[in-house]
């Protein structure tokens, strides 16, 4: 059975604070350690009241202080919102700090709206158009350092944090195969290119130092709890985000409701549920059972599961059940090759 990872973005919930959200994350990853999960990472936003992990190589820090196996890492750091130079010192420094357990996921996104991200760039089109040269730099820079290298990044030379390439669209499965890198896709809220964008990658994948043969990891977003009445009550904390993402009425991460009636309209369910086609909600054989088709289906090398849940007591039993799921696919495909 493929190993499971969690994905987190430090939700901060209504009433309670950024403190309150980065010790959640790390308690968090403490349980994800414990029951075998393979990463725990952590993604870039800015300029959102409910997300803690804008300044993400601090709160990677912050979780790996806190473990002690699992890699920690970022799904991902926006390239663009930065210089290769700085990611490169930063994870470099990571690296020398928490040593052989940093991974280094990438996008292009700007990972907020347009005015925040203006002031993050500076050059918006300029900084996203230059991406697969950033990632080129980025490699070279915490790679060993070459003959008259110019320009060395100091923490960052030599550590070699492992880089991924993540996406929601075809352009980073063409640049992680081209790369010979591992691929991550957001299918946990852009379900659409899923499939065509796994089938791109697989086919111009190129072997590299990094990877012999292509290495995927999919997205979904997972609430499990004990039954599946409970669990689809759970999950309406992230319907209720959605829809105000949608209204671009962001704020804190909202406590789950009876219904969604009168929350929402018609094409903003819609829109929600198209979002989350992939969702693995429900109770653990309704999450055992979605699990297998999705792994099937995809044929992921890994998965990553992001859990919205409000109430930090459920957020922890999701995480306990998701695993409880792995082992028993496992056991099962143990049972069928035997």
């Amino acid at each position: 059975m493929i190993p499971f990872s969690i994905l987190d973005l430090s939700p901060i919930t209504q009433g309670s604070t950024v403190s309150q959200a980065l010790a959640n994350s790390r308690r968090l990853a403490q349980e994800a350690e414990a029951e075998g999960y393979k990463r725990f990472w952590l993604a870039e936003h800015h300029g959102m009241k409910g997300i803690a992990s804008a300044a993400t190589a601090i709160v990677i820090s912050h979780v790996a202080a806190g473990t002690s196996t699992i890699r920690v890492g970022s799904g991902g750091i926006m390239l663009p919102n930065h210089s290769p130079l700085v990611i490169a010192e930063q994870f470099g420094t990571l690296a020398a700090l928490y040593p052989g357990r940093i991974d280094l996921g990438l996008g292009r996104a700007p990972g907020t709206d347009m005015r925040t991200a203006s002031a993050l760039r500076r050059n918006m089109e300029a900084s996203a158009n230059n991406f697969p040269n950033d990632v080129v730099e980025l490699q070279a820079l915490l790679g060993p350092v070459g003959e008259n290298q110019g320009l060395i990044a100091i923490p960052g030379a030599d550590t070699n944090v492992p880089i991924w390439l993540l996406g929601s669209s075809h352009f980073s499965a063409h640049l992680a195969g081209m790369l010979g890198l591992p691929f991550a896709f957001a299918s946990h809220f852009a379900p659409d290119m899923l499939m065509s964008a796994l089938e791109i990658y697989r086919e111009r994948f190129e072997p590299s130092e990094y990877l012999d043969q292509p290495h995927a990891m999919v997205g979904i977003m997972g609430v499990a709890a004990d039954t599946d009445d409970e669990a689809n009550y759970l999950f309406t904390s992230m319907q209720q985000s959605f829809v105000a993402l949608r209204r671009n009425a962001r704020g804190q991460f909202p406590p789950p409701v009876d219904s969604m009636d009168g929350l929402w309209h018609e094409s903003e369910k819609a829109f929600v549920d198209q979002a989350m086609t992939y969702a693995v909600v429900g109770g653990p054989e309704t999450v055992e059972r979605k699990l297998k088709t999705f792994i099937r289906n995809t044929g992921a090398d890994e998965l990553i599961v992001s859990m919205p849940i409000f109430d930090m007591d459920a957020r922890l039993k999701s995480v306990r059940l998701f695993a409880d799921a792995q082992k028993r696919l496992a056991a099962a495909d143990g049972r069928d090759a035997a």
